[in-house]
């Protein structure tokens, strides 16, 4: 996964290196050719100072175009490698991604939720991968940023098995007007894939980009406004 991204920088620099020594090359020649004409022109007919004096300047902007190109290339490989080392260091943190479907993995599932205002009447309901509905709660939510965690027990009693499942939390206020809930899942990143265009790091049993990640934390850090099932 990494040599994938390696072998692009690499191939890039190489595609750099050769078109360096081709207009090295070139240069090299042209000189040769001007001090070959300066040296035999014909004193009654000059050499025209205007057209290698033009074509030195076209030399000159190619090798300014080269070394732009350079260090272009440069800081473009020094950005993989700052989004290299940052993927890795998600590994083992708790993220926060965007969506509503997260991994149910040894009886324990958590979302994320930021209420626009107090709920006074909030209902979380919680389906399989098939839609069905598996659990569902009524209660209160503070106003602001939480958790839910998920134990896996649906509302019958019945133990559901590993998988993904989606949350989704309805609430109004005190006078029943609609309060607005997003959700977010929650999950430990486990690894990271750097064969692609950019880093995708491993959330439970999803691939998710580095740009949809919102919050990351020690696992061991619990919301403060945390509601278990």
């Amino acid at each position: 996964m990494v040599d994938g991204v390696s072998g692009s920088s690499g191939a890039g620099n190489g595609v750099l290196s050769g078109s360096r020594t081709t207009i090295a090359q070139n240069f090299d020649t042209f000189l040769q050719i001007l001090t070959t004409q300066l040296k035999n022109q014909n004193p009654l007919d000059p050499l025209d100072t205007n057209q290698f004096t033009a074509q030195l300047v076209q030399f000159t902007g190619v090798e300014q175009q080269l070394k732009t190109n350079e260090f272009l290339q440069s800081l473009l490989t020094t950005t993989q490698n700052t989004q290299r080392s940052d993927a890795v260091s998600y590994i083992g943190k708790q993220v926060t991604v965007s969506g509503s479907t997260t991994q149910l993995k040894g009886s324990h599932a958590m979302w994320a939720y930021n209420a626009d205002a107090n709920v006074a009447n909030a209902t979380i309901n919680i389906k399989n991968a098939s839609g069905d509905l598996v659990y569902s709660q009524t209660g209160s939510l503070g106003m602001g940023e939480g958790t839910f965690v998920w134990d896996g027990i649906g509302s019958d009693g019945t133990p559901y098995p590993d998988g993904l499942y989606t949350i989704k939390i309805d609430g109004t206020n005190l006078s029943g007007k609609a309060i607005k809930v997003s959700t977010s899942s929650v999950g430990l990143v486990t690894a990271v894939d750097f064969s692609g265009s950019e880093p995708m790091v491993t959330v439970g049993a999803s691939k998710v980009p580095m740009r949809d990640i919102s919050e990351v934390r020690s696992p061991d850090v619990a919301s403060a406004n945390q509601t278990t099932s």
